[in-house]
């Protein structure tokens, strides 16, 4: 696929973004007529990883709503979140405007965020829980995050696992509870197209733009691009808990987030990279 189809699929699922951005904002999932707790989208060692960050400069890259951009200001970093989404970033505003954050939004694409962001550098650049599936070349993403990161900063993404990615959330008619393989692990097969009136979320139906693109990445497609694009890989962690319930059957464990009881399998991971 060409880098101009690319940029195409791209501009729908900006569109798609946009569209999304009222649901969400309604909905229960996020809760934001509630008090904010962004700390409830992070995993306990998800702070272990990222270490100290009074102080820092921390780039959140696709950060949608910006909820956990604000977490980040709450533990003293100098917060930047960017997303490709005009409707997001102008809800991000808000919600932090209210939540008596500060916090810089910037609109751009993940590919362009270097001249977006006036070439400025940053300690820690943080990513994930959905965010990977939209970029369709890793090696580009790599590339750019490693000139966003000042000599030994940290690259550190938490995403939904390429296992999960492949597991259907709801059996066809007819079908069991069991869960099935119904999409690719491995990336190269190129986009999912999805259309689809409602999202991950509770709310009302989008309008507009419901088409949306989604490519699949296997854990050593972003392994080989990162150190391709000179970045020391760390750590890297798998959990099997996530934080909201993708399937009836889970139970919620003491961290507050949510768990299969079986099988035991990985549905989010961690990896801490260098530059």
């Amino acid at each position: 696929m060409t880098s101009v189809e690319h940029d195409r699929l791209m501009r729908a699922n900006q569109a798609n973004w946009d569209a999304r951005t009222p649901v969400h904002l309604a909905s229960r999932f996020y809760g934001l007529d509630q008090d904010l707790d962004p700390e409830r989208w992070f995993a306990p060692f998800e702070w272990e990883d990222l270490g100290e960050l009074a102080g820092r400069d921390v780039l959140h890259l696709q950060c949608h709503l910006g909820t956990e951009t604000i977490a980040f200001a709450r533990r003293g970093a100098r917060a930047v979140g960017l997303d490709f989404s005009e409707a997001s970033v102008a809800a991000a505003h808000g919600i932090a405007a209210r939540a008596g954050a500060d916090v810089r939004y910037v609109r751009a694409n993940v590919y362009d965020a270097v001249e977006a962001l006036d070439g400025r550098r940053f300690d820690v650049v943080y990513t994930g829980k959905g965010a990977l599936c939209y970029l369709p070349d890793l090696d580009r993403w790599a590339e750019t995050v490693g000139r966003l990161l000042r000599p030994g900063g940290r690259l550190y993404v938490v995403e939904f696992h390429p296992l999960l990615n492949s597991l259907g959330p709801k059996p066809a008619p007819g079908e069991g509870p069991e869960l099935l393989l119904r999409h690719d692990y491995l990336g190269g097969g190129g986009p999912v197209h999805r259309d689809a009136t409602h999202t991950y979320t509770d709310g009302p139906a989008v309008e507009g733009a419901t088409d949306s693109y989604e490519w699949m990445h296997g854990i050593g497609e972003v392994v080989n691009a990162l150190t391709g694009a000179g970045l020391t890989v760390r750590r890297l962690r798998e959990t099997d808990e996530l934080p909201w319930p993708r399937w009836p059957r889970m139970v919620r464990t003491e961290s507050g987030w949510w768990r299969l009881t079986e099988p035991r399998i990985p549905l989010l991971y961690g990896l801490l990279a260098t530059r």
